[in-house]
């Protein structure tokens, strides 16, 4: 399932690849005006994967568009035919400014040229909600130009895989490379909380196997609690 969020979310990669093309083939980046063509495609994949996409979108690095030095292509809603526009102050002299550079689901696809799983945390900027976001870099040539990116509530991710879990008996978590969970059966390991013991991040290290399962490729896996 969230492998199917990382696939549409390389194809709107695509689609913003092909944005940079057509406009760098003739020596200039694309404007704002040239990201109106990806609205259409955001918007459509909010509400999917059974209403877990609550927010998508491109978002620049600075200085890769011809007519604003940072932009949020973002929309959100939990159904695609009630979409906003996500509103941040990207003027560095304002008090409110958003430095979205800094933040992890950008700064890490940035830096490593993959994927990125950022959470779980609370969204202060979009929802205040727990919540995890999915991103992708992408790149014109050899030029890194920003991210694609999808948030999903936990609490949405918690009804879908709760059944699941608890049909596997025991206390399970769903938890992140730091160990941080995501969802849990354990009412002592609640969202957001840190497992210590066992040494998730050690287990990690040591590959796959008991009581850390690794959900693919994904940077999640499932632990079984003691």
């Amino acid at each position: 399932m969230l492998e199917r969020i990382f696939a549409a979310l390389g194809t709107l990669r695509t689609s913003v690849e092909q944005v940079y093309a057509e406009r760098t083939g003739t020596g200039a980046f694309p404007g704002v005006a040239d990201l109106e063509a990806l609205r259409g495609q955001i918007i459509g994949m909010l509400g999917t994967e059974r209403g877990l996409v609550v927010g998508c979108g491109f978002i620049t690095d600075v200085g890769m568009l011809a007519d604003r030095p940072r932009w949020l292509e973002w929309w959100k809603g939990e159904v695609p035919n009630d979409p906003v526009r996500l509103q941040v102050s990207l003027d560095p002299t304002s008090e409110e400014f958003l430095d979205y550079t800094r933040q992890p689901w950008f700064s890490t696809p940035r830096s490593t040229g993959q994927r990125h799983v950022t959470g779980p945390y609370v969204d202060y900027l979009c929802t205040d909600e727990y919540s995890l976001t999915f991103t992708l870099p992408v790149h014109d040539g050899d030029q890194f130009v920003g991210v694609v990116g999808s948030d999903v509530y936990v609490r949405g991710l918690e009804r879908v895989l709760m059944p699941l879990l608890r049909s596997l008996g025991g206390r399970i978590a769903l938890v992140n490379a730091h160990g941080r969970v995501v969802v849990s059966t354990s009412v002592r390991q609640v969202t957001g909380s840190l497992v210590r013991s066992p040494d998730v991040v050690q287990l990690w290290e040591n590959g796959a196997g008991g009581p850390l399962y690794h959900c693919g490729q994904l940077p999640l896996a499932l632990l079984e609690l003691p």
